[in-house]
């Protein structure tokens, strides 16, 4: 769905259609959550919201997001900027419920994520990001074929979204659930990724000379 209105009204219409989305019938009080960002340079998407931000936090509000923004806060980008320079979406855009071990969340169906689908895409539509960082494995896949995160993260991947060549970043789930970040050469990769992230979000140098 080509974008017709400007990009703030655009997703402002977006995301009041977005917030009051009820497909999956999930448990009372628990709605859909949606980005703040009306100017975003480049898109992240995550897997699913959690109990943070599920009581009326932003996206990425809980422990996880902490530690997210602390990896951009090492390339110069504090949470602030991050929101603004980002459009946060999500695979499912709901909590869907603690896992059955009490440890983390529940991963969304396979159902759940297809009811969920036309929103990611339409958001792809609106923002026309020229950069994606999918933030965890089930996100990465929506986007790049599954294989090892090893030799997905710290690299810069180009793919077709539509008519439009983009390219994808990935990180690693940075919640505390996940011990991969902690295997030998794995931190190095993500701040690879960091690095990559950053060169995009940063603004050009002003030509030297120029008025």
């Amino acid at each position: 769905m080509p974008r017709t209105l400007p990009l703030a009204q655009a997703l402002d219409d977006h995301c009041a259609r977005l917030a009051a989305c009820i497909r999956c019938e999930l448990a009372p009080g628990i709605r859909p959550i949606v980005s703040s960002a009306r100017a975003p340079r480049a898109m992240l998407v995550g897997q699913a919201p959690g109990k943070t931000e599920m009581r009326g936090g932003p996206p990425f509000s809980g422990r996880a997001g902490v530690t997210l923004f602390r990896w951009f806060a090492r390339v110069g980008f504090e949470e602030r900027d991050v929101r603004e320079l980002l459009y946060i979406a999500a695979v499912t855009r709901c909590f869907p419920g603690s896992h059955p071990s009490g440890r983390g969340d529940r991963v969304p169906t396979r159902a759940e994520q297809e009811r969920c689908a036309d929103w990611l895409a339409e958001e792809i539509a609106i923002v026309r990001p020229s950069v994606v960082i999918p933030v965890g494995r089930l996100a990465i896949e929506r986007f790049l074929a599954p294989a090892p995160l090893s030799a997905l993260v710290g690299r810069s991947h180009v793919v077709t979204l539509g008519e439009r060549r983009v390219a994808v970043i990935p990180l690693p789930h940075p919640s505390g659930a996940s011990s991969w970040i902690h295997a030998p050469g794995h931190a190095a990769l993500v701040d690879d990724a960091l690095q990559l992230i950053a060169e995009r979000l940063r603004p050009p140098l002003p030509i030297q000379g120029a008025a």
